[in-house]
């Protein structure tokens, strides 16, 4: 699960837009409130942005909550609006990450318009003539993606980490070959 999920916010702007609901209107100002908090942080050091959100963020969150429980309560749970408001409160637990971790994220926006390409071009690859074959481009696709977000040039950690696993690197300590983790001087 990840952070305030921009699909939590898409049901209330759904809702909104739909019928005008001065309840998905009242919810998209207090999720607002969030993102312009996060406007501030972003590119900020993980400490930086964890403070900030304990300090700043938090009490909003809290606040959202409690709404929440309240609106949940006068709404009837088999309603559309109901729908959407039982499904930010089941994911709730995961809405709350971003608070913990100041590498994280709020939503997923960021990630999903990374990926958009990589989508469309998994896509293709349906048609690849094999489903491993698709499997395989996702994979590498991730990886490429992967790599191009943490600053690192593809081509060089590929070929780096693919002579390191032919050369035996142990699969335990896999995660020392993570693109996040790719030193280009070591290679």
């Amino acid at each position: 699960m990840q952070h305030l999920r921009i699909h939590a916010r898409r049901g209330l702007k759904e809702m909104f837009d739909s019928n005008g609901s001065p309840i998905a209107k009242e919810g998209l100002k207090r999720i607002a409130q969030l993102y312009k908090i996060e406007d501030k942080i972003r590119g900020e050091a993980p400490a930086t942005r964890q403070f900030v959100r304990w300090t700043e963020s938090a009490p909003l969150v809290n606040a959202f909550g409690v709404w929440l429980d309240e609106q949940r309560s006068r709404v009837s749970p088999r309603s559309r609006l109901g729908e959407k408001l039982t499904y930010i409160a089941n994911q709730w637990d995961g809405l709350l990450v971003f608070l913990y971790d100041g590498r994280v994220e709020m939503d997923s926006n960021f990630v999903e318009n990374r990926i958009r390409p990589i989508r469309l071009t998994a896509k293709n690859a349906l048609f690849a003539g094999h489903d491993e074959g698709a499997r395989s481009w996702g994979r590498v696709g991730s990886l490429i993606e992967t790599c191009k977000m943490n600053g690192v040039e593809p081509h060089a950690y590929l070929k780096s980490t693919l002579e390191k696993i032919a050369a035996g690197h142990p699969q335990s300590r896999i995660h020392e070959l993570l693109p996040w983790n790719f030193d280009p001087a070591s290679s």
